[in-house]
């Protein structure tokens, strides 16, 4: 059984290794104490782009929710203070890594494609579950030394299921 704390990746697989300690606990410890400043870093400004999925499998029904970087970090910090507001009947970060899966990266050059998914849930202090079921698709670069975020596809289902038929197709 994997440990959710530990980087999969050895360190002497660097590029892995780096953006796998990018996207999970530097943005798994700044969400949850809501400071942006942690991660603001982490992000290619110039061109970012974000899909939302919608927690939908139709690409139809996905929208440009964030043109730019100052509309994610925005909701961002929105979804960051809402969490934060809680209360839960567990541990908030154990939760959160143990619902977290990052183990695919795809590196080309200076570009990757890395898969992060969440399946389960969080106790909440009235002992129901807020479930954690969905999946990002981040686009990084190597970009002033170091990789970073240049945009994602994220807030898709997961699992991924059958697209729903269009309507006369």
């Amino acid at each position: 059984m994997r440990d959710p704390f530990q980087n999969p990746f050895p360190s002497s697989d660097t590029a892995r290794h780096a953006i796998w300690e990018m996207l999970v606990p530097r943005d798994i410890d700044a969400f949850l104490a809501a400071d942006w400043s942690m991660v603001e870093h982490d992000f290619v400004a110039d061109g970012f782009i974000g899909i939302s999925g919608n927690r939908d499998p139709n690409p139809d029904n996905w929208r440009l929710a964030f043109p730019n970087l100052a509309a994610y970090r925005d909701e961002w910090l929105t979804q960051a203070r809402d969490f934060a507001a809680g209360s839960y009947g567990e541990d908030p970060r154990t939760a959160i890594f143990t619902t977290t899966t990052l183990e695919g990266i795809e590196i080309s050059g200076e570009t990757a494609l890395v898969r992060k998914k969440f399946m389960g849930g969080i106790k909440k202090a009235d002992g129901s579950l807020d479930p954690m079921q969905w999946q990002t698709l981040y686009y990084c670069r190597l970009h002033e030394g170091r990789w970073k975020i240049s945009g994602f596809t994220g807030y898709l289902p997961n699992p991924m299921g059958p697209a729903r038929a269009i309507a006369g197709a």
